[in-house]
């Protein structure tokens, strides 16, 4: 009897974790069941074993959604895992350096007809932007492309038609 943990795909037992601490931070799990779920999460030899770890617990997207005008998010905000932004025309100006953010990855989703977007990263952080579909627009990235251990790493998708995505690092 071999406990291989072969069975589970990385990113599936990965995601789990993150959703049990996540649940854990946001007060929905009491430290025993922390423990209880992380140890049964760690040790799930199939996927379906680790279904009941996270089937309660939500992955919601927070969504932001503006027609004109800029949607804006800087100083101490909580960012939430995945996030989704909606903008007809306006700009968007996300600065996470000073945020609050309780992951090691989050997800951007930016659906923007015609408007850009800055995303602003903490020092130290990494993006990943290739599934960022860019039609008329430009895509500038002064950010990390690798993750590096315990650091931030945040991956960007959606579709810029005619607007501009630039992404960078904030100095220190």
């Amino acid at each position: 009897m071999s406990h291989a943990m072969g069975h589970v795909p990385d990113r599936e037992r990965d995601r789990a974790v993150e959703l049990v601490q996540q649940a854990y931070a946001d007060g929905r799990l009491g430290p025993a069941e922390l423990e209880q779920r992380l140890e049964l999460a760690l040790t799930a030899a199939s996927s379906h074993e680790l279904e009941p770890v996270v089937a309660d617990l939500p992955d919601e997207v927070v969504r932001i959604a503006a027609t004109g005008g800029r949607i804006t998010r800087t100083g101490d905000w909580h960012v939430p895992r995945r996030l989704r932004i909606e903008s007809e025309y306006g700009r968007v100006r996300l600065d996470l350096s000073q945020a609050h953010i309780p992951y090691t990855r989050i997800d951007i989703e930016l659906w923007l007809a015609y408007g850009g977007a800055t995303i602003t990263l903490p020092p130290g952080a990494s993006a990943n932007a290739d599934g960022v579909r860019i039609g008329w627009g430009k895509m500038t990235c002064k950010a990390a492309g690798r993750q590096y251990p315990g650091k931030l790493h945040v991956q960007i998708t959606g579709e810029l038609p005619y607007g501009r995505l630039t992404i960078r690092t904030a100095r220190r």
